[in-house]
């Protein structure tokens, strides 16, 4: 927990003060049993009238101090945990964002959702809790003690006889809790999962009529959590009866050793109702350590999964940044390049080799896993290569800082993702300063102006979560938009045509033709690849094929089938 509470520490001044508050009201509830005591000896019982004002005075006051520290205490108790949230939760945030796809990959979304969520409230909650009372509650068991051994050693004994049996079984029990809340934990993270899944694939599972299996499938999880969320509770439900049990009966000894002593003299009236007032308050505290000890059990949960995404290591993040000189040229070599998926090891790409000259358009072609869309995550340096290098520009990449690597290049994925936001809004992302005529011309380019235009609010128009509301072929035209405004030297179209029409994808091929940028273009159309310089056939992670349309056909078997294939079902289109 010290990694994830060291986020508290530029409140440390408010902890203070709040501790110290904490401490005051502390002190005066363990100070009124024993003014009680006085009231009763000295006035009560003595019959001193003077004492009763005076005694009684005090305990106003003690009473009232005890109002405004706890007051205080509260605020910068509140203040102090929801600045620390805040806090914890950018830096975890940042953290995520700054993860290489390798690393991301170690953790399922919903996993990162849970712990920038409720993870960080369980924290949180525990730093609040631990400036109000859960430091409180054992502090005034153990003053409590104390101040029972000060006013009468010999009944003390009898109400702490128990005690060190009682604190055993706290250690346990927190040791068990914190067990099985690391259990809930990652069943919510299960639980989440299947949500977050439902719900992007709301429209698939109407389709296909899933509803039922979905809904058994998150009942299943669902359940599952239940099972062990009631096993949890079960657990610290056992803390409160053993720890009321054990003070009652330390209590009754108390009354009844304290009762015969008084009779013999031992002992005074006001030191008995003293004592049993000291047992009353430890009897509260142990009260709420049932609730503090799942408070407790489930934030270490917590934390150790927020310190696991902390501290782990991404070896990117370690190396030096590189140059930032912009990249004025799109030249691209693929020298030997091989490539395996951490943590797998079959190679994805084998001896990958060939050169781009700046403003050339590459088409790349293949079957579906043979390695497409991997070789060109590794230009932008989402991956680093297991062997040889990429060089842009004369340049080996890794040379490049990420940033002004990332700056020359325009992505378009395979699957078109746009933002919650205006049409505006997301073109902007290619290029945060863009002014208005440049959104207007990356869409017309794309072929996306006209269609926006006739939208009610034009480019204003709100995108839905992920594009919901626009049509595949918009949101793929947007994606392109998005890439162009940024005017990169490096294009990078994975696939990113496949929901256009010929007439549209055409005009758009057309006016890419005035781009001055090096283009790679993942596609499985033939009339697409005729429009490139070059084409580049992969098979199974090797190249298989590369040259221009004509020298594939005379070369490779593989090609002449694709291209017959697509030429009998264009005919059979019109038939």
């Amino acid at each position: 927990m010290k990694t994830v509470f060291s986020y508290a520490l530029p409140y440390k001044k408010f902890i203070i003060i709040a501790l110290l508050l904490m401490l005051t009201e502390l002190a005066v509830e363990l100070l009124q049993p024993f003014v009680i005591a006085r009231i009763i000896d000295y006035g009560i019982v003595g019959g001193n009238r003077e004492a009763i004002i005076a005694w009684g005075a005090a305990l106003m006051l003690f009473a009232l101090t005890a109002f405004l520290a706890g007051i205080v205490n509260s605020f910068f108790a509140a203040h102090t945990a929801q600045s620390f949230g805040f806090d914890l939760r950018e830096a975890l945030y940042r953290r995520i964002q700054s993860f290489s796809l390798a690393t991301f990959n170690k953790f399922p979304a919903s996993g990162l959702i849970t712990r920038l969520t409720s993870d960080i409230t369980m924290v949180q909650n525990v730093l609040y809790m631990s400036l109000r009372i859960m430091l409180r509650a054992p502090l005034l068991v153990v003053g409590s003690i104390i101040m029972a051994f000060v006013i009468n050693a010999e009944l003390a004994v009898y109400l702490v006889i128990l005690f060190p049996f009682l604190l055993i079984f706290l250690v346990v029990m927190v040791r068990k809790g914190v067990t099985v809340f690391a259990r809930v934990q990652k069943r919510l993270d299960k639980v989440n999962r299947v949500n977050q899944e439902n719900l992007q694939a709301v429209r698939l599972i109407k389709a296909y009529l899933r509803g039922k299996y979905e809904s058994s499938r998150f009942n299943e999880v669902a359940g599952l959590l239940k099972t062990d969320t009631v096993k949890a509770f079960r657990i610290m439900e056992v803390v409160l009866p053993v720890l009321m049990f054990g003070m009652n009966v330390s209590l009754l000894a108390v009354i009844w050793i304290g009762a015969s002593r008084i009779e013999t003299g031992g002992a005074q009236v006001g030191e008995l109702v003293a004592i049993i007032n000291y047992a009353t308050r430890m009897t509260i505290a142990f009260s709420m350590f049932a609730f503090i000890i799942m408070a407790y059990a489930r934030a270490k949960a917590s934390s150790a999964r927020i310190k696991e995404v902390l501290t782990e290591e991404d070896v990117r993040e370690q190396e030096a940044e590189g140059t930032d000189e912009a990249l004025h040229e799109g030249e691209v070599v693929f020298d030997h390049v091989s490539f395996t998926y951490p943590g797998t090891q079959v190679p994805v790409l084998k001896d990958v080799s060939f050169r781009i000259r700046p403003k050339e358009k590459l088409a790349i072609m293949g079957a579906t896993g043979s390695g497409k869309s991997t070789l060109l995550q590794l230009l932008p340096r989402f991956y680093d290569v297991t062997d040889g290098q990429i060089e842009i520009h004369g340049r080996d990449v890794r040379d490049w800082s990420l940033r002004s690597l990332r700056q020359t290049i325009g992505i378009v994925p395979q699957q078109a993702m746009l933002f919650t936001g205006t049409i505006s809004d997301n073109l902007s992302w290619g290029k945060e300063q863009a002014a208005e005529p440049e959104l207007f011309q990356a869409a017309q380019k794309a072929q996306i102006h006209e269609t926006v235009e006739r939208f009610p609010k034009g480019y204003g128009t709100r995108v839905g979560q992920k594009g919901v509301n626009l049509s595949g072929g918009q949101k793929q035209r947007l994606s392109i938009a998005r890439a162009l405004v940024r005017k990169p030297s490096i294009l990078i179209l994975d696939d990113s045509t496949s929901a256009l029409d010929v007439k549209t994808e055409a005009a758009l091929w057309e006016e890419l033709e005035q781009e001055h940028a090096t283009m790679l273009v993942v596609t499985q159309k033939v009339r697409t690849a005729l429009k490139a310089d070059r084409i580049l056939l992969l098979d199974d992670g090797e190249i298989t094929a590369y040259g221009t349309h004509e020298e594939l056909l005379a070369s490779s078997e593989l090609y002449r089938q694709i291209a017959v294939s697509q030429q009998e079902e264009e005919v059979n289109e019109y038939v």
